[in-house]
C-alpha cells in the first residue's frame, strides 16, 4: 500500500513514523518532508500547498492514501483535489477547513449554536476597530481572521498595544489578505488544554489531552512560538472535565458542521481554556497540533492508519482507539533566536535509536542532516509518570548536538505543579 504524506514538519515525522507500524505499508511518501522525515520516507521536493503538483504525483505514483497534515492545503482544498481524483484522503475538505480558515466563522458558528467561547467583536474597518478598543476591558486579543502561521493572534495589556495591533494587522496586512478582518476577544483565564479528536462527522473520539508550551522562553516568558514543548495527558483535565466538554462543546461543534453542510472528517484539534465559568474554546485547527501530535500519537496503542481510513470512510465507530495510560514528554530543540532572527546550517548529532526524535526543522547536505529551521526537532519520551517521562526526555536532549541549540528547561512543570 502506497500512502502519501502532506507536509514536512515535527507534526508530520510523527505521522509518518506512525503509520510505518502498519505491515501493509510498502511506501510512504512526504510532500515535502525534510531531512529527518528522510530517514522514515521518500521525500518529494512538492510544496504542501502546490496542489497541482500534488495531484499529478498522487496520480502518477498511484497512491492509495492520502494524509493532508498541514493547514494551508487543507483550508486550500488539498483534500477536495485528491478525493476527485479518487484517492481516499484523512483530512477535512475545503468547505470544512474554514473552522480554522476564518476566525470569524468559527466565533460565529460557536455564537449561533451555543458553544461556550470568548465574547467577542468582529471588524473590517480599521478605524472602528480602533474606536472599540478605545473603551474594551483591558487586556484584550485581537486576532487576524484567516492563517497566519500561528503568529495572527496578539495579546494586548495596554491601548496603545491595542491600537499597535489593528494598525499592524489590518493597514501594514503583516499577514497579508488574513488580516482584512479581525476578532477582538475578551482575554480569558486559567488552565490551557488542547484536545485533538479523530471525527468522521458522526462519531467523535477525542485523543489524549496535553499541554503545550507556547512562550520561548522559560516560565513562559518571552515571545510566541510555535511551540516549545509539551506533555501529556494534561492534569488539568479531568475525568469530569472531558463529560463536560463531550457534551457542551465537542458533539456540538460536529453537529454544528453538519447543520452548516460542512461535514467535518479528520483531526478536529479543540484549544481550551478551563476559566472559572466553565471550559471555552480559544481556538479551532482543522488538522493535528504541531508539536502536540509529538506526545499524543507515541501514546496511541492502535493503528493510526486504519483509524485514517475508518474516518476517510465514515466508518470511525467501527475503529479501535486505544491510548495508553502513560505519560508523555516532548522537548523542542530549536536555534536560538527563534522565534526571532537565528542562524542554521549546523551538522546535527542523533543517537543511534532516536525512534522518538521528531525533526521539523532539517534538511540533508553534503550527505549529513543540518538545521534548517526555527524549530529543528522534539524529543519525546514516555513514561509510567510525568515526572519520569520529564526527566527521560531531558536525559535524552543531552545525546541531540548541534551548534546553536536552544530549548527550554521547565517543559512540564505547570502540568507538575497541579498534581500535587
Amino acid at each position: 500500500m502506497k500512502v502519501m504524506v502532506v507536509g514536512g514538519g515535527g507534526r508530520e515525522h510523527a505521522i509518518v513514523k506512525k503509520i510505518k507500524e502498519n505491515s501493509a505499508v510498502t511506501e510512504i511518501y512526504a510532500l515535502p518532508g525534510n531531512g529527518g522525515i528522510a530517514q522514515d520516507a521518500v521525500c518529494v521536493d512538492i510544496a504542501a500547498k502546490d496542489l497541482d503538483g500534488i495531484a499529478v504525483f498522487a496520480k502518477e505514483k498511484q497512491i492509495d492514501f492520502a494524509v493532508v497534515a498541514p493547514d494551508d492545503p487543507l483550508v486550500l482544498g488539498a483534500v477536495d483535489v485528491l478525493e476527485a481524483l479518487g484517492i481516499p484522503c484523512f483530512g477535512p475538505n475545503k468547505k470544512a477547513a474554514i473552522l480554522e480558515g476564518s476566525k470569524v466563522f468559527s466565533k460565529d458558528l460557536m455564537k449561533k449554536y451555543n458553544i461556550p467561547t470568548a465574547q467577542y467583536a468582529v471588524f473590517d474597518d480599521p478605524q472602528k476597530a480602533m474606536e472599540y478598543l478605545k473603551t474594551a476591558p483591558l487586556p484584550t486579543v485581537i486576532k487576524a481572521d484567516g492563517l497566519a502561521l500561528g503568529k495572527g493572534v496578539i495579546i494586548a495589556e495596554s491601548r496603545e498595544e491595542a491600537l499597535n495591533a489593528v494598525h499592524t494587522i489590518m493597514e501594514d496586512k503583516v499577514f497579508g489578505a488574513s488580516g482584512d478582518h479581525i476578532v477582538v476577544e475578551e482575554f480569558l483565564t486559567g488552565p490551557e488544554v488542547s484536545v485533538l479528536a479523530f471525527t468522521d462527522g458522526k462519531t467523535m473520539i477525542p485523543m489524549v489531552s496535553s499541554m503545550d508550551h507556547k512562550r520561548a522562553l522559560d516560565g513562559d516568558k518571552g515571545l510566541n512560538t510555535g511551540g516549545m514543548g509539551t506533555i501529556a495527558p494534561n492534569p488539568y483535565y479531568t475525568e469530569a472535565l472531558a463529560e463536560e466538554c463531550m457534551k457542551t462543546i465537542f458533539l456540538p461543534t460536529m453537529e454544528a458542521m453538519n447543520q452548516e453542510g460542512r461535514t467535518f472528517k479528520g483531526c478536529l484539534y479543540f484549544g481550551l481554556m478551563l476559566t472559572s465559568d466553565g471550559p471555552k474554546v480559544i481556538e479551532y485547527n482543522c488538522r493535528f497540533g504541531d508539536p502536540e501530535t509529538q506526545v499524543v500519537l507515541p501514546l496511541l496503542e492502535s493503528d493510526l492508519l486504519s483509524i485514517m481510513q475508518h474516518i476517510a470512510h465514515g466508518t470511525l465507530a467501527d475503529a479501535e482507539v486505544k491510548f495508553s495510560k502513560k505519560s508523555a514528554c516532548c522537548v523542542i530543540m530549536a536555534s536560538e533566536g527563534y522565534p526571532g532572527k537565528y542562524e542554521s546550517g549546523y551538522e546535527i548529532t542523533l543517537p543511534q535509536h532516536c525512534d522518538r526524535i521528531f525533526v521539523a526543522g532539517a534538511k540533508i547536505k553534503d550527505g549529513k542532516l543540518v538545521t534548517g529551521g526555527g524549530r529543528v526537532l522534539g524529543v519525546t519520551e514516555i513514561a509510567d509518570t510525568l515526572q519520569e517521562a520529564i526527566d527521560q526526555a531531558y536525559v535524552s536532549v543531552q545525546n541531540v548536538h548541534f551548534a546553536n541549540a536552544y530549548y527550554r528547561k521547565d517543559i512540564g512543570q505547570k502540568a507538575l505543579a497541579a498534581e500535587v
